[in-house]
């Protein structure tokens, strides 16, 4: 499933395309995606600018003219196609399986088609259906079920030391399960989690309370927050990873995955300086964790 890296570079690369500009039409070729899709979708949509875009943990919001807040989740392959008018194609955040044709619009997987202002038409493609579109007031955004009570962003400035102390206070919980709670921390996936504690040498182990309260080493939560920063950032800068056929704006794939230090490296040798340890895989909550057994502690 994407991450905050690739969603926010799926929202960047929307940017330009739709912003400031209006939805001339809305080709909806099923009633649902994951979810059934709102009541009136098209309708709701057509004829209307969208005044800007963001990303809110995993999920890109499009605020549209007349107050209305366009939702967006990808889940495991949904991906946007920018169709030009003369019939170029400009990939999106194109999450898919090898072999898969790139979407022209018509293809069966090609669920929303979006006629943008200026002749362009952008293809929502999701074979695997498990992404979702809500449409609702925006002024009600705060308030909606998927982004009512989500933690603040790990790129914003609510984000510190302080944040994860008060959070962590007395947590039982392994280090890696607290970082992936939304709850705490918004958009953190897998494979950053995993980056992070490794740069951090933090054990994903550990309890998350044992990095709070008077004998815990305040440096320690410092430096975990200024490495989920770095990670992030620098995914950012690299397009996101691809793991499968993720791809840019300008079809290129992400190259972050090249910078991987455990992720997916089991039985690689560490890659600390005098480290003698490899990384290990085991699997927490149902998820694979990558670590050096060595170094982090």
């Amino acid at each position: 499933m994407p991450e905050l890296p690739e969603v926010e570079t799926v929202m960047r690369g929307l940017k330009p395309v739709l912003e400031g500009r209006r939805i001339e039409g809305v080709l909806q070729r099923r009633k649902d995606l994951r979810f059934p899709l709102p009541e009136n979708f098209s309708a709701r949509l057509e004829g209307r600018r969208v005044l800007g875009l963001a990303r809110r943990a995993k999920y890109i919001l499009a605020s549209i003219e007349g107050g209305d807040c366009l939702l967006i989740h990808l889940g495991m392959t949904g991906r946007f196609t920018v169709l030009e008018q003369g019939g170029g194609k400009r990939g999106i955040g194109e999450f898919y399986y090898e072999g898969e044709p790139v979407p022209d619009g018509e293809g069966p997987h090609d669920h929303v088609v979006f006629a943008i202002e200026g002749g362009q038409r952008v293809v929502y493609n999701d074979p695997r259906r498990f992404g979702m579109m809500d449409l609702f007031p925006e002024a009600d955004a705060i308030s909606h079920k998927l982004l009512q009570g989500i933690g603040v962003e790990p790129l914003g400035n609510e984000f510190s030391a302080s944040t994860l102390a008060n959070a962590f206070h007395g947590k039982k919980a392994p280090l890696k399960a607290a970082l992936l709670d939304q709850r705490i921390v918004a958009g953190l996936g897998n494979i950053y989690v995993c980056e992070a504690m490794f740069r951090a040498r933090l054990s994903p182990r550990r309890k998350a309370g044992t990095l709070t309260g008077r004998r815990a080493d305040p440096r320690r939560l410092d430096d975990l927050v200024r490495h989920i920063r770095d990670i992030l950032n620098e995914a950012i800068t690299a397009g996101g990873s691809t793991l499968q056929d993720f791809a840019q704006t300008d079809g290129s794939p992400g190259t972050f995955q090249q910078r991987f230090q455990v992720y997916d490296r089991e039985g690689a040798p560490c890659s600390t300086a005098g480290c003698t340890g490899h990384i290990r895989r085991i699997v927490q909550s149902g998820r694979s964790t990558f670590f050096c057994p060595v170094c982090q502690k």
